[in-house]
């Protein structure tokens, strides 16, 4: 049932097409980095987040339906996750990604176990 942690939230107010590359990330606890990467692709949507060096340049891959909010005015994504929870996620692998079901269904597990705590 990890599908739905791959689509964005209704209420995120997440417009498909919108290019959030550069956009700040906030995490229920403060600013974690910077989108460097997305995509809006059905039920594999996706962030990669870039924390700089707030945990030593490490990237992360948050799936859409962990985004609680976006603001366009603001050029910020707001995330249901704290920054130990980003912390303590499954680093961005480029090569894993793309075409390794298995990578997503990992990432997919690690976020949906947080909502159910």
């Amino acid at each position: 049932m990890t599908d739905s942690i791959w689509g964005y939230q209704p209420a995120s107010g997440h417009i498909p097409g919108t290019d959030l590359i550069g956009y700040k990330v906030e995490a229920t606890d403060g600013s974690i980095g910077k989108v460097d990467k997305h995509s809006d692709d059905v039920n594999s949507s996706y962030l990669v987040v870039d924390t700089g060096v707030w945990i030593f340049g490490k990237h992360v891959l948050l799936p859409a339906g962990t985004v609680r909010a976006i603001d366009q005015t603001e050029r910020k994504v707001f995330v249901d996750l704290t920054k130990d929870e980003i912390k303590d996620s499954p680093e961005f692998d480029k090569d894993k990604h793309v075409g390794d079901t298995g990578y997503h269904e990992q990432v997919g597990s690690y976020y949906t176990d947080r909502r159910a705590l």
